[in-house]
């Protein structure tokens, strides 16, 4: 991994996948040697998603949107959203992750820019969520099971009275009729060594379901 400038967010440097990082042997079966085995994960974290990207150059655009703020960046990955919350001054970030090379690769992102993220280690959409004021979910619809696990979540923050931003670039899954568009850019999608064209993505507020 190579430690670089975000495309979209020079401000933040990530450790970040080419084309020598080999990667792939991380999809490689547990070979039995782990009290629990773990179900191998694409490494999600090794790129600057679209949706993180946006939702990160967002907060750093309009800081008042995390300052003094207990934060939450749900499916953290490279930490890039909690990162950029930590950079715009919210008073706690909280991570959840559950990919346990993410967590590291997690924890050197954020000692690299200098911030302090807590980490959560496990799924945590089947609960109430954490004692924070705002939930930052960059980039959480790329899928069926996961979209059908993260919305009833998201309600539940909100009932908690908790505020909930989203970034998306337009992935399939993403429920439009809930989402309220704050703002848009356009930021490189991931793909190849984390590059890619410059595609339109936006940040969103999540409303509760017959909301105007």
């Amino acid at each position: 991994m190579r430690l670089l400038p975000v495309p979209s967010l020079p401000e933040i440097r990530l450790y970040a996948a080419h084309p020598g990082s080999g990667l792939s042997r991380l999809l490689e079966p547990d070979d039995g040697r782990h009290e629990r085995a773990v179900e191998p994960q694409p490494p999600y974290w090794a790129y600057a998603w679209a949706g993180g990207a946006v939702l990160a150059r967002y907060l750093v655009d309009q800081p008042s949107t995390v300052a003094g703020r207990r934060v939450l960046d749900l499916g953290a990955g490279s930490g890039l959203v909690g990162i950029a919350a930590a950079k715009a001054g919210a008073s706690e970030v909280i991570a959840a992750e559950i990919d346990r090379n993410g967590i590291v690769a997690l924890g050197l992102n954020a000692a690299a820019n200098g911030v302090a993220i807590a980490v959560i280690d496990e799924d945590i959409t089947a609960g109430p969520p954490p004692a924070v004021d705002l939930v930052l979910a960059g980039d959480v619809f790329y899928g069926r099971a996961v979209a059908r696990r993260v919305v009833p979540f998201l309600d539940r923050c909100l009932a908690a009275g908790i505020e909930v931003l989203v970034g998306d670039p337009g992935r399939a899954w993403l429920p439009r009729p809930r989402l309220r568009l704050l703002g848009e850019y356009e930021v490189p999608d991931v793909g190849g060594n984390g590059g890619g064209a410059l595609k339109p993505s936006g940040v969103f507020a999540f409303v509760a379901a017959g909301a105007d």
